[in-house]
């Protein structure tokens, strides 16, 4: 795993509990910030991912 697949993980984790503290408390404001930052993750993510294959494509 690169830091990219690690912050992504973690950013997405932070998003969903973002998310359902909106749902739990009835702001829609939190709950689309959740969102917001667990497709930022989910992103990163998906980056850290394409640029370990790469890496390992190159070994």
């Amino acid at each position: 795993m690169n830091k990219d697949q690690v912050k992504g993980a973690a950013h997405e984790a932070k998003g969903a509990a973002k998310e359902a503290a909106g749902k739990a408390t009835g702001s829609k404001d939190t709950e689309a910030e959740g969102k917001g930052e667990k497709v930022a993750g989910k992103t990163q993510k998906t980056y850290g991912d394409a640029k370990d294959t790469v890496k390992k494509a190159g070994s």
